[in-house]
């Protein structure tokens, strides 16, 4: 199964930077996916995630679901230390600041047009029992933007 698994997400690595942004096999088919570079929390190390994402006003939208778990993905930990993250998706490379929406109305808006797009995280969030499930906006830094 390690495997299969190691050879699915190659394919879709393969697939996101392709360049033309569309997910044809696989689970994520048919869905916007990027993948998220972040810096390990403990170990300080590069860590690489593949989420699918939406936008809210120029800005790129991604859930911290962990597909309904009762925890926090790893890579949101990660943001929580170092918001300085690295963006692929649809063809293109960029650095952007990943800020966690911290109002409950605009968390609620966002995450419920998200799942508009993406009808699992209704369930997601139903799974999740009391954790609220975060939003976070990835801002695009300038070129020339160290952090």
């Amino acid at each position: 199964m390690a495997g299969d698994w190691a050879a699915m997400e190659q394919d879709l690595y393969t697939q996101v930077r392709s360049g033309d942004g569309s997910i044809t096999r696989g689970f994520f088919t048919g869905r916007q996916v990027l993948l998220l570079t972040t810096i390990g929390a403990k170990s300080g190390e590069p860590r690489t995630t593949p989420l699918v994402y939406s936008h809210e006003g120029g800005k790129v939208v991604v859930i911290a679901s962990a597909a309904g778990s009762p925890t926090h993905p790893a890579w949101y930990l990660n943001i929580l230390q170092d918001p300085i993250v690295t963006v692929e998706a649809a063809g293109e490379t960029y650095r952007a600041r990943a800020v966690v929406v911290a109002d409950a109305a605009e968390r609620r808006r966002i995450y419920d047009q998200h799942a508009e797009l993406h009808d699992s995280f209704t369930e997601y969030e139903a799974q999740a029992g009391d954790r609220v499930i975060p939003v976070i906006l990835l801002e695009r830094l300038p070129a020339d933007a160290a952090s």
